[in-house]
C-alpha cells in the first residue's frame, strides 16, 4: 500500500488501522488522485503566510507540475501514452494546512478552509527534459485485489519516477545566523504514481487541463522516521516532539517559523540541477472581527 497515504491513515485512525491497508480508501491503488489550483499560488518572497484566526499551521511538502499543453478539449481525457509529453516542468511545492481546522472540516465534505488559503512554490520551473538523466523505474505496484484500472495501466516505459532529492529545514529570526533543523528528507521515486499517471487521471472525467496549470503530486513521505514528508507525520500527530536547537519542541509549526525546501537532481555529466529554495514564514493569526 502507498506509505503516505497509509501512515497518515495510521496517525488518524490509530487503533481501527490495524492493518495498512486499511488506514487508506480502497480507490487509492487503482486511480492517481491528486488535487490542482492555481489561485493562492505565491513565490518565495511574494507574501508571506498569513494564518486563519486560531488555527495550528502544519507544512506539507511535495512536488508540483506545470502543464505546458497543448490543452485538451472539455470532455476529452488525454491518453496514457500522450501524458507526459504535455508536461513542461517541475517546481518545490509547499501547500500548507491548518491541521486541527482540517480535521474539523474533512468528513464528509473534504478540506476547504484548510487547505485553501496559500500554496508556496519554487522560484523557478525546471523543464522535465532536464531530469532525463534522473528518470528511473517506479516502485512496485500493489498487486491482488486492487488492479490498476486499465486507462492508468501503461506500455512498457511509459511510466517512469524521477530521482529528485528534497529536504526540508526549519529555521527562526531569533535563532543565532545560518541555525537550522532538517525535518526531514524525502525522494520523488517513492511516488507511487507517475506523472503521466496523474494528467491522465487529473483528465480521465474530460477535466480540461491548459498551458500553465499546476498539478500536486501530494506529500512525498519514505519508510524512516527522518523521511517522513509532514510534521503530521514527524511527530506522529503530536505524540513525539521534535526537539529544536533552541531547547524547544515541535509537533506543529509556531509563529515565526522560517520553512525552507530544498530539491536537487543530477544530470547526466552528474551536474546538481537544483530548484531554488521554496521559503516560507509563519505569522501570527489575524484577529477575528465581528462580520468575519
Amino acid at each position: 500500500m502507498p506509505r503516505r497515504r497509509a501512515r497518515v491513515g495510521e496517525t488518524r485512525r490509530g487503533a481501527w488501522a490495524c492493518r495498512e491497508e486499511q488506514a487508506t480508501i480502497l480507490s487509492w491503488p487503482r486511480v492517481a488522485v491528486m488535487p490542482c489550483r492555481r489561485g493562492g499560488v505565491l513565490a518565495p518572497g511574494s507574501h508571506p503566510c498569513t494564518w486563519l484566526p486560531h488555527l495550528s499551521p502544519f507544512r506539507c511538502p511535495g512536488c508540483r507540475y506545470i502543464f505546458g499543453g497543448p490543452g485538451n478539449a472539455m470532455g476529452e481525457p488525454i491518453p496514457l501514452d500522450e501524458a507526459e509529453a504535455r508536461v513542461f516542468g517541475a517546481v518545490i511545492v509547499n501547500d500548507w494546512s491548518a491541521r486541527d481546522h482540517q480535521a474539523w472540516e474533512y468528513r464528509p465534505l473534504g478540506p476547504f478552509n484548510g487547505k485553501n488559503f496559500l500554496t508556496t512554490i519554487s522560484p523557478w520551473v525546471v523543464p522535465l527534459a532536464a531530469l532525463e538523466a534522473a528518470r528511473c523505474p517506479p516502485p512496485p505496484r500493489v498487486t491482488g485485489a486492487h488492479p490498476t484500472l486499465p486507462y492508468l495501466s501503461s506500455p512498457v516505459g511509459c511510466n517512469r519516477g524521477v530521482d529528485v532529492q528534497l529536504e526540508v529545514a526549519l529555521t527562526r529570526r531569533d535563532w543565532p545566523c545560518g541555525t537550522e533543523i532538517l525535518l526531514t528528507r524525502g525522494n520523488a521515486k517513492l511516488l507511487y504514481w507517475s506523472v503521466a499517471q496523474q494528467v491522465a487521471h487529473h483528465s480521465a472525467g474530460g477535466c480540461s487541463l491548459q498551458p500553465g496549470d499546476l498539478l500536486a503530486t501530494g506529500t512525498i513521505s519514505g519508510p524512516s522516521l527522518d523521511s517522513r514528508g509532514s510534521m503530521l507525520e514527524r511527530s506522529w500527530r503530536g505524540t513525539d516532539p521534535i526537539p529544536m536547537p533552541d531547547g524547544s519542541t515541535r509537533c506543529f509549526l509556531h509563529d515565526g517559523d522560517k520553512v525552507v525546501m530544498r530539491a536537487g537532481a543530477r544530470g547526466a555529466r552528474g551536474e546538481r540541477i537544483g530548484f531554488g529554495e521554496c521559503v516560507g514564514t509563519v505569522l501570527p493569526a489575524l484577529e477575528m472581527r465581528e462580520g468575519w
